[in-house]
């Protein structure tokens, strides 16, 4: 989503804004800022349409420089991408501000300062910030006290932070829903939507809580909670590494991510698994207190992360025994639900930042859950803070857009979470040994799946022309299938949808032709005689079937058929397994069609707005 740059420092910032700006680019955007008060009164700002190198380039046109400045990237939410309706915006040549977020009462806040006689150059709902707080600056010239005015009025989310050309040497940042960050230097500080943006001036991080105001000048940082009181946020040393230049041997990080899954598997196993026993600790300090207890599991998540859930969900109710519910975060914020007695609330997300998930995270905390656990990657996230428990995916830093290693990971996590909360219930010892052995194999079993690429890169050709797809599995790779067609149509615009494979007689099988491509995953599992049957039912129409299959589940290529053989694994651990070849593809019909496949249009990596 939207990102944001901001730093107080006795050098030029510039270059700091630009560079944090192009390590935020894999979070998707269409426009691009900077304004920089060089002195008391004298304020530059510059303004692209497009990527942050077309800010880079006008900045090179038309030079700015000084010690304070706030850079953005604007993902559109209110009004089209254009140069106007780019951050940062700005209110009678004083006050400049960036926001990430939603204000939801941003019209009757425009009526009202309209008539004020403010005059509004952008279509966005932030612009109504920077008038806010020029029109406290008039009854308080305290820049702190009069984005507290500002913030009191807003209804909906937001980061932002705020610029006054007459107080040159400090920025006021607030935070409500839309994360946000303070980066600690010396004699300088900084302020981001994200640390990877700051990681070159600083790795020490404080995160801003609901609610937080905080005054940022060269001398320090002072945080003031929802009340107003003066507090003191953790400020801790981040160990992540990302440089945003190094995708290393690959074209992109799309690709070099699914070449990192097994690594990913290995760091995120790495410490928990012991003498054939998944540790509880591995979920947090209290979940050896907790995970007895837990009769029911209600999984929220968003896109992929959903995906993971579902398929975590045969594992819970197989290896766990309990009942296991999952719901798509938007859908379970707004309607009334049911809690069932001892029930675990779990949230998947790779940021940690998901606004749905987050806010339905927020509600279900009033609703009477035993304890919430969240499976995350940040571990300084919203998420994690707000959680009992928190399982760190150590999936490592995920730049593209379209999640690769951080759904095999939440695969990994869900499969250990089953086998640690069966340990206190029927699960039994040596199945729960069986389940960690094929845990312990993932990262081999990856690396064969891996090794397809080629293959899978030839089959990408007959993609070239097709504009629909249909993807197809049973049990517990329908959910892999599902995640397979986001995937194509993340990143290559082809137009695919993801079935039951037992639901085609149910009305898919009016698609099929010779122009609708069927992809079908097939382990050779108990349900891989039904699958052949709904195989045929495609062939009796004409279809042309693509089948990534296990050799034993014998399945062989013909005119009407084409069988790419994965490597043969324990069905415990095929979903992950069968996903790696699905993401291949995707990546190979995306680079054939020509598309952006680390930002694809329209959307962004860390999902920050409703």
């Amino acid at each position: 989503m939207c990102g944001i740059v901001g730093a107080v420092a006795q050098r030029d910032v510039i270059d700091i804004l630009l560079q944090g700006l192009q390590r935020l680019e894999y979070r998707g955007y269409d426009s691009a800022g900077v304004s920089i008060t060089a002195s008391k009164g004298n304020t530059q700002r510059v303004r692209a349409l497009g990527k942050v190198q077309a800010l880079i380039d006008e900045v090179a046109k038309h030079p700015v420089s000084g010690g304070t400045g706030i850079a953005h990237t604007r993902w559109a939410t209110h009004g089209e991408p254009s140069e106007i309706n780019a951050h940062p915006h700005a209110s009678n040549d004083r006050v400049t501000i960036v926001h990430n977020g939603i204000i939801e009462n941003h019209e009757s806040l425009r009526v009202e300062l309209s008539e004020l006689g403010y005059q509004f150059e952008s279509a966005t709902d932030s612009e109504v910030i920077c008038h806010l707080v020029h029109h406290a600056l008039k009854q308080n010239d305290s820049l702190l006290e009069a984005v507290r005015v500002a913030v009191s009025r807003l209804e909906g989310a937001y980061g932002t932070v705020v610029m006054d050309n007459q107080h040159p040497d400090r920025l006021v940042v607030a935070r409500s829903g839309s994360p946000l960050v303070i980066g600690y230097g010396i004699g300088e500080h900084f302020v981001a939507s994200d640390q990877l943006a700051l990681l070159p001036v600083t790795r020490r991080f404080a995160f801003l809580d609901e609610g937080d105001v905080a005054e940022i000048t060269r001398a320090g940082v002072r945080i003031f909670d929802i009340n107003g009181n003066v507090v003191t946020r953790e400020i801790s040393e981040s160990d992540v590494t990302h440089d945003a230049g190094d995708k290393g041997k690959f074209r992109h990080y799309m690709l070099k991510e699914i070449y990192e899954q097994p690594v990913s598997i290995c760091n995120t196993l790495e410490g928990r698994l012991n003498n054939g026993v998944v540790l509880d600790e591995a979920f947090g300090e209290q979940a050896a207190k907790l995970l007895p207890k837990i009769e029911h599991v209600q999984i929220i998540a968003c896109g992929t992360s959903y995906h993971a859930g579902m398929t975590g969900r045969y594992w819970l109710e197989e290896f766990a025994g309990v009942s296991c519910n999952v719901e798509i975060a938007s859908e379970y914020r707004y309607r009334k639900s049911f809690v069932r007695p001892n029930s675990l609330l779990v949230t998947i997300s790779q940021s940690g930042e998901t606004a749905d998930t987050l806010a339905a995270l927020r509600l279900a905390k009033q609703q009477g859950y035993i304890a919430s656990l969240t499976i995350c990657n940040v571990s300084g996230s919203s998420l994690v803070r707000e959680s009992e428990m928190a399982f760190m995916m150590r999936a490592g830093a995920e730049i593209g857009v379209a999640s690769t290693k951080a759904f095999t990971v939440q695969l990994a996590a869900l499969l250990m979470l089953s086998a640690a909360i069966g340990h206190h219930k029927s699960l039994g010892a040596e199945a729960e040994a069986d389940l960690v052995k094929a845990l312990q194999s993932l990262p081999a079993k990856i690396e064969q799946a891996l090794a397809m690429d080629d293959a899978i890169e030839a089959l990408a050709e007959d993609f070239a022309d097709k504009h629909h797809s249909l993807f197809l599995g049973r049990g517990d790779q329908y959910p892999i299938a599902m995640e397979g067609a986001l995937k194509l149509k993340e990143i290559s615009y082809i137009h695919a949808e993801a079935y039951a494979a037992g639901e085609l007689k149910h009305g898919p099988l009016a698609l099929i032709d010779a122009d609708m491509p069927v992809i079908v995953v097939a382990p050779n599992n108990e349900l891989v005689e039904k699958l052949k049957s709904n195989v045929e039912e495609v062939r009796a129409r004409g279809g042309l079937m693509y089948v990534f299959a296990d050799k034993a589940a014998q399945f062989a290529s013909d005119e009407a058929m084409k069988v790419l053989h994965v490597p043969s694994c324990d069905k415990l651990v095929a979903p992950l397994v069968y996903t790696i070849p699905l993401q291949l593809l995707s990546y190979h019909v995306a680079m054939i069609k020509g598309t952006d496949v680390d930002q694809p249009r329209n959307l962004a990596k860390s999902v920050t707005v409703e």
